[in-house]
C-alpha cells in the first residue's frame, strides 16, 4: 500500500525533475527524497525514474504509477474540501433537484436569490420526477429537491423529511376554440365526454381519477402522455384536455386557454426535502424558498385570454 506522503513526493520529483529541487520544494532534505523514493520503488517492484546526467525523469512504470498518484491526491484534496465545507458551511457545491414545472420559474427564482446571498457555492440542478428526487436524496445524491403530491401522492424515504411550501392551483388546458375555452369557471362534469392526457392513470391513484370520482364519472379515454411540451401539443390539436398546474402558466403556448374548475381538492401541494442532515447552504435555499422565493403564481382570466 503506498503511503499518501510518498506519492507526494513521486509528484514533485515527476514535476522539478529533480530530488534537490523537490526536496527544497517541500521543505526535505535531498538524502530523505531520494530514500523515500527508493523505498517507493521497492514498493512498485522496480525503478521508477531514469537518473540522467542532469536530473531524473519518469520510465514507464513511473509515468503508470504517476497517473494513479494525480488522481488519489486530486479525490483526497476535494474530500478536504467537502469536509471542510460540511464543518464551516462555507463554499462546495449544493446539489439540488425539482420537478419540470417547478423549475419553470419557482426554483429559478429561488436560485438567483441563493446565488446572490452564498455566491461562494457552486450549485448543481437535476430534473426529476418527485419520486426519482426523493430517492436521490436518500441515497445522498441530491442535498435538496421541490417534491409534490401530484399526481400520485408524496412519496417518502428512510432520511428524507419535507417542509410543505405552497400550494399550486390545478386548472384544466383546452383548446382555443373549445365550447367552454371562455368560461369563467369549468365544473369537471361538463368535460365528462373529453378525453384526458395524463402521465399516469389506472394502476395507482391520482388526483385526476379522484376528482373525476368525485364529479360522478370516470374519463371516457385517457391518453398517456407524460411530458407538458406533448401534452400541450395534443391539446392545441384538440385531442384531450389536461390539468395544468398554474406554476406551469405562463409557459402554455398561445393555442391554448386555461380556466378554473369548481373542485376546491384540484390543488397540488409542494415540498422542501432535505436529507436528515442538511448542509448549511441547503437550509440557505430553504429558507428562501420558505420566505418568498417562489414567484407569485399566474392564472390567467379563463375567458381566452393569454396566460400572464
Amino acid at each position: 500500500m503506498f503511503e499518501i506522503d510518498a506519492l507526494r513526493l513521486l509528484v514533485a520529483v515527476a514535476g522539478t525533475g529533480s530530488f534537490t529541487k523537490a526536496a527544497a520544494g517541500l521543505n526535505y532534505t535531498q538524502s530523505a527524497v531520494s530514500r523515500r523514493i527508493a523505498s517507493l520503488e521497492q514498493e512498485a517492484g522496480g525503478p521508477l525514474f531514469e537518473r540522467l546526467p542532469r536530473g531524473v525523469r519518469l520510465n514507464p512504470a513511473g509515468r503508470a504509477l504517476y497517473r494513479h498518484a494525480v488522481d488519489v491526491l486530486d479525490r483526497l484534496a476535494r474530500a478536504e474540501q467537502e469536509l471542510t465545507v460540511l464543518h464551516t458551511g462555507h463554499g462546495g457545491l449544493l446539489r439540488v433537484g425539482a420537478f419540470s414545472t417547478a423549475n419553470v420559474s419557482l426554483m429559478p427564482a429561488a436560485l438567483r436569490k441563493f446565488r446572490k446571498a452564498r455566491p461562494d457555492v457552486e450549485v448543481i440542478a437535476v430534473e426529476g420526477r418527485s419520486a426519482m428526487l426523493t430517492t436521490r436524496l436518500a441515497d445522498g445524491a441530491l442535498d435538496l429537491a421541490v417534491v409534490s403530491d401530484y399526481p400520485s401522492g408524496l412519496p417518502s424515504a428512510d432520511g428524507v423529511t419535507t417542509t410543505p411550501l405552497c400550494e399550486d392551483e390545478l386548472l384544466v388546458a383546452l383548446p382555443r376554440d373549445h365550447r367552454l375555452a371562455r368560461a369563467d369557471v369549468i365544473d369537471l362534469c361538463e368535460l365528462r365526454d373529453e378525453a384526458w392526457l395524463q402521465d399516469a392513470y389506472g394502476d395507482r391513484p391520482t388526483m385526476l381519477a379522484d376528482a373525476c370520482a368525485r364529479a360522478g364519472f370516470a374519463p371516457r379515454k385517457v391518453v398517456r402522455i407524460g411530458e407538458w411540451t406533448g401534452k400541450f401539443g395534443y391539446v392545441a390539436a384538440g385531442l384531450g384536455v389536461a390539468l395544468i398546474p398554474s406554476l406551469a402558466a405562463w409557459a402554455v403556448p398561445d393555442g391554448l386557454v386555461l380556466v378554473r374548475l369548481t373542485d376546491p381538492a384540484l390543488r397540488r401541494a409542494l415540498h422542501i426535502a432535505l436529507p436528515a442532515a442538511p448542509l448549511a447552504a441547503a437550509l440557505t435555499l430553504r429558507d428562501l424558498l420558505l420566505d418568498g422565493g417562489h414567484p407569485q403564481q399566474a392564472v390567467p382570466d379563463g375567458r381566452g385570454a393569454d396566460p400572464v
